[in-house]
């Protein structure tokens, strides 16, 4: 079953457009996450991208555990390269370094997604 997790952050108010640019312009990641001896243990299924003023939010799905997740994608030069432009926007400063502090970032600006209805799926019984 996809969970969806979501990651925001404040850019400089004046530099949305160029924000927005850098996200149109942004490379695609491996969509196949790995451990560290290369099993498949996720996938990354689909990322959205919201801004309502100067704050932004990421939106993923994914199959997989979280963290490993995480770590994939602050491996993934398409989205280190993207954290990495970014920086210059951003209202508070944040450590994209090595997999470990990108997945720590993570961990901090995350939110839970709480409630995700299919028009096709059956309410579970509660």
């Amino acid at each position: 079953m996809s969970q969806q997790w979501a990651l925001t952050w404040n850019v400089r108010r004046g530099t949305e457009d160029d924000v927005i640019r850098l996200f149109e312009r942004s490379g695609r990641p491996d969509h196949t996450v790995r451990d560290a001896a290369g099993e498949v243990v996720g996938l990354l299924k689909r990322t959205s991208v919201f801004m309502r003023q100067n704050t932004v939010v990421r939106v993923i799905e994914f199959d997989g555990d979280f963290i490993d997740v995480a770590k994939h994608m602050g491996q993934q030069r398409e989205v280190r390269d993207l954290e990495t432009a970014l920086e210059q926007y951003l209202e508070e400063e944040r450590d994209m370094s090595t997999p470990e502090k990108t997945a720590a970032f993570f961990a901090s600006a995350s939110m839970r997604c709480i409630l995700s209805r299919r028009h096709d799926e059956e309410l579970a019984d509660v």
